[in-house]
């Protein structure tokens, strides 16, 4: 079985808005990498952008200058798509987001691979793996990145009915390789983790709007100057706790009329949260007082390079 130092190939199919950038990441960690587009406009106008965006690095000191030359050096434009496919170990499917397009690219991307292929997509909504039609759909999973792809840190990584265990593995190492942070869902949902958390909000927000509630720059400015302080530190789930469990379990149940069990069993045995040392992260043998000081450090490490970036001010 092929481990994720072995991947010495890519090729991404698609070099658009994400695909370009992805082929980049790939290239900087050293892997030669095939971009695949039928457009060769677009293949120019994307190694240009992958240029400026590596400068936008350099100024940031992510990357020297120095190496632009050899990392451009490990991306291959191409439009041929059989070639760019026969020596990959890892293809990565970019395109846009229509069924039919995805179903008759991963048709030809099987036709032309190795048998010790994967075969990854890039979907953000669409059920991929009840749309292709492959002869070997234990090698398949997604690989969901975020815009701008050389800079967010997160790929989902989710596998499919068949999705082979060591296939998604081997694919969540392989973005660890390529300097992003995997999360690995347990099964296939759609949307994925982000991009429901997302429409949750986005749905929100527009009904706010629509009943004349706030204005825009009042909801993004109440947005940024609460959740976007707490959010970066302690995330969705651990702000429960340090709600605390019992509070939240009151809160469900005066709304739904009950709590979910993962709240409610908690509660149960008197894991309450930071306040106890255990809820539904463990604090280990810290003082309450010792949990919060560490989280309002980070807090206000937040706060203050969030003040110094003038981040409150719309762009």
């Amino acid at each position: 079985m092929m481990k994720a130092e072995d991947v010495k190939s890519v090729a991404v199919i698609g070099a658009g808005t994400m695909g370009h950038a992805i082929a980049q990441v790939f290239a900087r960690a050293g892997i030669e990498t095939c971009l695949v587009d039928l457009n060769n406009d677009l293949l120019k106008k994307a190694v240009r952008m992958i240029s400026a965006d590596m400068k936008t690095l350099v100024e940031h000191g992510l990357i020297d200058e120095g190496r632009i030359d050899a990392i451009l050096k490990n991306i291959h434009p191409t439009t041929d798509l059989s070639e760019a496919c026969r020596n990959a170990d890892f293809i990565l499917e970019a395109v846009v987001e229509v069924a039919d397009i995805k179903k008759d690219v991963f048709t030809k991307i099987e036709a032309h691979v190795s048998d010790n292929a994967i075969l990854a997509s890039n979907t953000s909504s669409l059920d991929i793996f009840n749309i292709v039609d492959l002869k070997h759909p234990e090698r398949m999973v997604v690989t969901h990145w975020f815009a701008p792809p050389h800079i967010i840190p997160l790929v989902e990584v989710v596998p499919g009915p068949a999705t082979s265990p060591d296939i998604l593995d081997l694919s969540a190492r392989l973005m660890e390789r390529v300097g992003k942070k995997p999360v690995v869902m347990k099964k296939f949902a759609p949307s994925y983790i982000v991009n429901r958390l997302q429409q949750i909000i986005g749905f929100t927000v527009m009904d706010m709007i629509n009943n004349d509630l706030a204005a825009p720059e009042d909801i993004d400015l109440a947005v940024k100057a609460s959740l976007g302080i707490r959010l970066p530190i302690v995330g969705v789930v651990q702000t429960f706790d340090f709600t605390g469990l019992d509070l939240v379990q009151n809160i469900l149940t005066g709304l739904l009329g009950q709590a979910p069990p993962f709240i409610a069993e908690r509660v149960e045995r008197g894991d309450l949260g930071a306040k106890s040392g255990r809820g539904i992260y463990d604090y280990g043998k810290r003082s309450e007082e010792e949990i919060l000081h560490a989280r309002d450090e980070k807090y206000l490490s937040m706060l203050n390079q969030l003040e110094e970036m003038d981040a409150f001010k719309p762009i």
